[in-house]
């Protein structure tokens, strides 16, 4: 909305409801008036006939005339004379009425009523009042004042139409609306013309500051119209661009330099990403040069080719790093894919971690998911090995969840921005440990609380991997699950369950039960093998189910 639509819509309706408020006042202050001299001047001429009625009266009751009707006729006669002659105008009426409403005397001669017009001058003559009434008397609305002369039962009115009783009103409420409609149109002329003067100047600095921002020409300036506010703020704009047009002459040296800058940065991050992920670049920036050692919760993950040494066997080196650099391409796409960083290379191995320098609430459902993933590409890079006539190859993935040293370590002359932990340690042992059970990927209970309800888990065992005395839960994961490998594993973690509670019987039941539904089944095949010794010859009573790994 524009400021002269917001000063008409604000000063229209004031100078309205003003020029309204003094209309209406000065209307009802002359009808007002009119309305009492007209009154006043029925009164009068009331009062008047009535003291010559009452004159006329005393002469006969002083003369001891009241008796003779002649007289009397006579004494009537001259009250309709006086009354006549006090008649100024043709709209003008005097009438005496009887209590039955007949008329007895009248200036106008003789009267021709209408409709129930006698029974209303009954009730009228009846009432006898002496204030203002209304009537109507041979079809014409009267206004009139009147008295009740006992002497002859009369009841006298003084009377005028009551058009012409209001005539002046009316003509003074025309006119009043006139002038009134008239000063509206006026005003809103006016505060138009005084909008457009005062929001002219503003027009004009709006119009120069779009010339502005459409041309991005700061030289541009506004005309200083008058010497006041707004010509003040005039001046005050034309000040602003011009220091604006001096900054942007330093902005643009200044992004220039910045440009070449960044031009600089981004090629040495381009060129760095080959060996440190961008994130870790990034925080090492932000920080100016190191990323200080923190104490977080993270998931570490170990890969490793377990048949490295067959697929490996007789190649070059040239033919060793052709076989190796597609499949870590591979295996390193799915772990930035799931926002990991891949750490380090160790021979055939990879180590990556979730959760630093980035964090994600679901950093632990990742981590887990980028496992899965790396088995799904696998068996894509296994099909082009295959077709290529070369041997495929097998992989272990390892995963561990825990309180671990995030940061760059290192010297002066070399950093690597890495974790370590005890943490990492379980992480690289329970790659190791895919061999035991047979599983691609197997993950520790820290990683399943956060994942069961997001993904099918089967619990595989208990152990204490090599140099550790305490035990850990290790879990196997799928994306989905065939309906005989849900049951399995459903029957499977049933089994477990009764194995922890030292019921072997039991326990051998259910993995039976697995082993008829997935034959040859390692995890359930080892667990069958180990309740039926227990059974045979029960653990001591401090067991607790864990199994304690003598190699890595």
């Amino acid at each position: 909305m524009s400021i002269r639509l917001k000063i008409v819509l604000i000063v229209v309706p004031l100078l309205v409801a003003t020029l309204a408020l003094t209309g209406v006042s000065s209307y009802f202050s002359a009808s007002h008036g009119i309305t009492r001299i007209a009154k006043d001047f029925l009164s009068f001429k009331a009062q008047e006939l009535q003291t010559q009625a009452e004159s006329q009266w005393r002469l006969l009751v002083d003369n001891n005339l009241t008796g003779r009707p002649e007289m009397v006729a006579a004494t009537k006669a001259a009250v309709e004379g006086y009354a006549r002659s006090i008649i100024r105008s043709p709209t003008e009426l005097i009438l005496a009425v009887g209590s039955d409403g007949a008329v007895q005397m009248s200036t106008a001669g003789a009267l021709a009523l209408q409709g129930g017009e006698q029974g209303a001058l009954a009730e009228v003559a009846q009432g006898r009042s002496t204030d203002l009434l209304t009537l109507t008397v041979g079809g014409v609305a009267r206004v009139g004042k009147g008295f009740w002369f006992e002497p002859f039962g009369w009841y006298v009115v003084a009377s005028e139409e009551r058009a012409a009783f209001f005539d002046q009103v009316n003509q003074i409420a025309v006119s009043t609306g006139m002038i009134l409609a008239g000063s509206i149109v006026a005003g809103v002329v006016l505060v138009l013309i005084f909008a457009r003067y005062l929001t002219g100047p503003l027009r004009r600095v709006v119009e120069t500051m779009e010339g502005i921002i459409s041309t991005n020409d700061l030289s541009q300036r506004v005309v200083v119209e008058y010497h006041d506010e707004i010509g003040q703020l005039a001046q005050t704009f034309n000040i602003m661009v011009g220091g604006l047009e001096d900054a942007y002459r330093k902005i643009k040296a200044y992004a220039l330099k910045a440009a070449v800058s960044r031009m600089r940065e981004r090629k040495i991050k381009e060129e760095f990403q080959r060996y440190v992920p961008r994130e870790v670049i990034e925080e090492v920036l932000k920080n100016e040069r190191k990323v200080s050692g923190d104490e977080r919760i993270i998931s570490v993950m170990f890969s490793h080719i377990t048949n490295y040494a067959d697929v490996t066997a007789g190649l070059r080196p040239d033919e060793l790093v052709q076989s190796l650099e597609p499949y870590f391409q591979a295996m390193v796409d799915t772990i930035f894919d799931r926002g990991g960083i891949p750490d380090k290379y160790i021979s055939d191995a990879v180590m990556a971690f979730f959760g630093a320098p980035v964090k994600h609430e679901d950093d632990a459902l990742r981590s887990v998911l980028a496992g899965l993933d790396m088995t799904e590409a696998l068996a894509t890079f296994n099909t082009r090995r295959v077709a290529a006539g070369k041997k495929p190859f097998h992989v272990s993935v390892g995963i561990n969840r825990g309180f671990v040293t995030v940061g760059t370590i290192g010297t002066e002359q070399k950093m690597d921005y890495t974790v370590i932990g005890d943490p990492v340690n379980l992480a690289s042992r329970l790659s190791g440990l895919t061999k035991v059970y047979r599983q691609e990927l197997i993950f520790s209970e820290s990683l399943h609380r956060s994942v069961k309800d997001e993904l099918p888990c089967r619990l595989l065992d208990s152990v204490a991997v090599k140099g550790k005395k305490e035990g850990v839960k290790i879990y196997t994961s799928r994306r989905t699950l065939a309906a005989r490998e849900k049951e399995a594993w459903g029957l499977h973690n049933l089994g477990m369950a009764e194995y922890y509670d030292r019921s072997f019987g039991k326990a051998m039941r259910y993995f039976g039960d697995v082993l008829r539904i997935l034959p040859g089944d390692v995890s359930a095949t080892l667990l069958l093998e180990r309740s039926a010794r227990y059974q045979r010859q029960p653990p001591p009573p401090e067991w607790e189910g864990v199994e304690v790994m003598t190699h890595k």
